[in-house]
């Protein structure tokens, strides 16, 4: 059964950190490309960072500077370092892997940036 589970969302002030992770079970990570996307209240499904297969990353504008995408095959996991967190960085956080006409996509993790 494919499978990719988000952890490590909660509430966390502005300024402070979280990391998230994606464990996928039910096929290798390696050859898929990797990506986190958002969802703010109201709002529309955004990407915020993807990963080659390659290891290549990019970045939304938005979250460049402060936020970082790595993978490691071994584990078959993604992770997001979100540092500097801002209130517009509050959504539902998703993952996603993408090879060819494979799409598969996380139930989501809440990140809530408040004071």
């Amino acid at each position: 059964q494919v499978q990719l589970v988000e952890s490590g969302g909660g509430l966390v002030q502005p300024g402070g950190s979280l990391r998230l992770s994606c464990a996928a079970s039910g096929f290798g990570i390696s050859i898929y490309a990797m990506g986190w996307y958002r969802q703010p209240p109201g709002k529309q499904r955004e990407l915020v960072a993807a990963i080659t297969s390659f290891g290549n990353p990019n970045y939304a504008n938005s979250v460049k500077g402060r936020f970082a995408i790595s993978r490691d095959n071994a584990k078959n996991t993604v992770y997001l370092q979100m540092n500097s967190l801002k209130p517009k960085d509050t959504a539902v956080y998703y993952c996603n892997a993408h090879w060819g006409n494979r799409d598969y996509w996380g139930q989501g993790t809440q990140v809530t940036v408040s004071s």
